[in-house]
């Protein structure tokens, strides 16, 4: 008999963890689950790339200021009565905050409850954020049947600043390796790259915390060290006017493209010469995983995820201190060694193997199933 699941998010945005949701549950074996998705939210790019056979529906039909203030006003069952109309073999918070406050208030005691945390957690407030302090944090979380961290990491973190009893395990996100390397193939608009030059990319939000800022100084700083390097920039979001601003100060119009949101960005990962991340803070990084699938070599400073991903000791890439100084030497040694790029570009593609679709969605199944 199939299981009835309910995944609940914040929204289907343009961000890692709700691109990677879309994947699993496009995946998982319809002749086991009955899939639904609840966003708290409607409008994400990603609600396009559901398959037609999942339930989805939406909360409130537009985002409103201090939402996640205005919910705590409500207990976790008064919001689970209010949002989840019906009843779940499964239940899954597919985001930290609201989503997780809301699956904990589920009354029906026969239904298991999961709750899926994406990022490094800095502290127990911050954890906390979404709830009305760290003790009902705690008492929240404890009534999950499952919790589980995209990396080691995320895993570690969380158990530091909330010490749950709930079972927590790792699953890595799910990626559809197979669309992927289809898309890869694509072309670009005429001119957009240019042979002689070294293409760097970055995918993300265009957030504080992913770090664009400094990886346009570093563009900078290597233009005025007489490289011939070139910056794309995959993303949209507030630091955008900011980037604008300083690629005008600094004439490095025809070192830096913005290239705001695609929804095939992997046809431009393929063709660069090297995938960065400058981010301060990630979970596991989704864009990190594809650009392996695609085969693009990485470098990134140590954040949550890299170093299982790349290899403790740069076997499948490079992982910096997180520092602007250290990520610029970083991609400034493989500029200054084509032989080490072209042997991390070998085992981009060897390790991006293991983030298949078939082993990720399979092992989330598993422990589904198991529950």
């Amino acid at each position: 008999m199939k299981k009835k699941i309910l995944f609940l998010i914040h929204d289907l945005g343009h961000g890692g963890a709700e691109k990677v949701l879309v994947n699993l549950v496009n995946n998982m074996d319809r002749s086991k689950f009955d899939i639904s998705v609840t966003a708290l939210f409607v409008g994400g790019v990603n609600e396009q790339f559901l398959r037609p056979d999942i339930h989805y529906r939406a909360i409130f039909s537009r985002t409103f200021r201090g939402n996640s203030h205005i919910m705590k006003l409500l207990s976790p069952r008064q919001l689970h009565k209010l949002f989840i109309k019906e009843t779940y073999d499964i239940e899954v918070a597919y985001l930290e905050g609201p989503s997780a406050r809301i699956i904990s208030g589920c009354p029906n005691k026969n239904t298991k409850l999961v709750s899926w945390i994406h990022i490094q957690q800095k502290s127990a407030e911050a954890a906390a954020c979404s709830f009305r302090s760290v003790l009902e944090a705690i008492a929240c979380y404890d009534r999950f049947d499952r919790i589980v961290g995209v990396s080691e990491e995320v895993k570690r973190t969380f158990l530091a600043v909330l010490p749950v009893s709930t079972p927590m395990q790792v699953l890595y996100n799910t990626n559809e390796s197979a669309q992927i390397m289809e898309k890869s193939e694509e072309s670009v608009e005429s001119g957009l790259f240019q042979a002689q030059e070294f293409k760097i990319i970055g995918v993300g939000k265009l957030l504080k915390s992913k770090g664009f800022d400094r990886l346009a100084r570093i563009t900078a700083k290597l233009k005025s060290d007489g490289y011939s390097v070139h910056l794309y920039i995959l993303g949209v979001g507030p630091l955008q006017q900011e980037l604008e601003q300083y690629m005008a100060d600094n004439h490095l119009a025809q070192q830096i493209t913005l290239l705001g949101y695609q929804t095939n960005p992997y046809k431009y990962v393929s063709k660069c010469d090297l995938f960065v991340c400058a981010s301060f803070a990630e979970g596991f990084s989704t864009a990190a995983t594809e650009a392996l699938i695609v085969g693009t070599p990485v470098c990134t400073v140590e954040v949550s995820g890299m170093k299982e991903m790349l290899g403790e000791h740069n076997e499948w890439g490079i992982v910096t201190e997180n520092s602007e100084e250290a990520l610029y030497q970083g991609i400034k040694d493989l500029l200054d060694h084509p032989d080490k790029l072209a042997h991390y570009k070998e085992k981009a593609i060897e390790r991006g193997k293991t983030f298949s679709t078939k082993n990720t969605v399979r092992a989330v199944e598993e422990m589904l199933l198991r529950l």
